[in-house]
């Protein structure tokens, strides 16, 4: 088999109990949950539906960057949001993962290097693994109460000869934090000087915990450097299973005209984005308001509710700013997988161990703001029945 899979492929111990759990029809309270289509949201089935009857969808129009009207929704969604984007920079994907392993074939050969910070998300090992490209970390450092701020001496250590873009997620997932608008300045500077593309990954920039913060640090519009910033209905709409995601490319003409004919390229050999989510799209962000209300309201009373319980423990919440996660600092008398396992085991919750999103050192939880009121509260309180007094 080709040499990208590095990974053992066994499932490891919290997989295992889990499936022993699942297959013995125990009640799971799962503090995991990220898919919002199982987090009991009222959907308006009726309209999205309606979307997907659009007898346009029966003609294929094969398009790089995917169709002019798509594109000019994704515009207007942005310009609603105070950002002037040009349809013509747009160009769409079947997922924010697609749209990752087009720009490191943009980017990158075999063996280039493409920094990422941590903690994040997991997912990145697994795409630059299978586009031959190698991963060097810079890291995010917390303050408390403050919160997150990136670690620019990390980052410029980071840089090499094979260097060739970084990656910010802003708010990143999991710690919830936005990038400050000096910190994007920097961020752009850097990259810049260096011949670094810049890669933003804003797929949580709707959901600011402060309203009306959010837009403030969006790269989208940033024109000193190359920089392509990713988003898509999975989170804008909570719609994951509509498969549409977007990159907007951005930068000095010299480096964007280029990167954008390439892209299209390489768009062209897949063509994976169907037509009707593309004719769909202006009828479904219509209904985003509402969606993102709910969606924000769910996050925000779970946040609530855990702020209070977790005061007064021996655990800490850290600070965040936006997104579906929240993150915890646990006593460190056991590990962060002993910790996760005895509450599997002993209590049938399931959470994220800190490992899991490279935190630097232990201990840390990572719970998800999406499930149920109900579900998140039992959960949450025995978890620090188990580990917080």
């Amino acid at each position: 088999m080709s040499s990208r899979f590095r990974w053992n492929l066994e499932s490891n111990r919290l997989a295992q109990l889990l499936g022993e759990k699942r297959r013995a029809g125990a009640r799971i309270l799962d503090l995991t949950e990220s898919n919002p289509t199982r987090a009991g949201f009222s959907y308006p089935a009726q309209e999205i539906l309606e979307g997907l009857a659009n007898p346009a969808t029966l003609t294929y129009e094969p398009e790089p960057r995917g169709l002019l009207s798509a594109r000019q929704t994704i515009a207007d969604y942005y310009r609603e949001r105070g950002l002037p984007v040009l349809p013509d920079r747009v160009h769409l994907t079947s997922s924010t993962s697609e749209a990752y392993s087009f720009l490191f074939k943009l980017l990158a050969d075999i063996g280039d290097e493409v920094l990422v910070p941590q903690p994040s998300y997991p997912l990145f090992e697994f795409l630059a693994a299978l586009e031959g490209v190698e991963l060097r970390p810079y890291h995010l450092i917390y303050g408390h109460p403050a919160g997150w701020r990136i670690d620019f001496d990390s980052l410029e250590s980071a840089i090499t000869g094979r260097g060739r873009a970084v990656i910010a997620v802003n708010p990143n997932n999991p710690t919830g934090s936005f990038i400050a608008p000096d910190e994007r300045d920097r961020l752009v500077r850097l990259c810049a000087e260096n011949n670094l593309a810049l890669i933003v990954d804003e797929v949580f920039g709707d959901y600011s915990w402060r309203e009306g913060e959010q837009d403030s640090s969006s790269c989208v519009t940033s024109e000193t450097s190359l920089t392509f910033v990713l988003s898509g209905l999975s989170k804008v709409l909570g719609l994951p299973q509509m498969k549409l995601s977007w990159i907007v490319a951005g930068g000095p003409a010299r480096l964007l005209c280029p990167a954008q004919e390439r892209l299209d390229l390489i768009a062209d050999t897949y063509l994976s984005v169907g037509s009707p989510p593309q004719h769909a799209l202006a009828a479904w962000l219509r209904l985003r308001g509402g969606l993102r209300r709910q969606i924000l309201d769910r996050v925000l009373g779970n946040l609530s509710l855990l702020r209070g319980v977790v005061e007064g423990s021996s655990c800490r919440l850290l600070t965040a700013e936006g997104g579906w996660y929240a993150t915890i600092e646990i006593p460190r008398h056991v590990s962060e997988e002993g910790w996760v396992l005895t509450l599997l085991g002993e209590d049938d919750v399931l959470v994220h161990p800190g490992y899991f999103f490279d935190f630097a050192r232990e201990a840390y939880l990572v719970l998800s703001l999406l499930p149920e009121p109900q579900i998140f509260g039992e959960a949450v309180e025995q978890m620090l029945a188990r580990i917080g007094q």
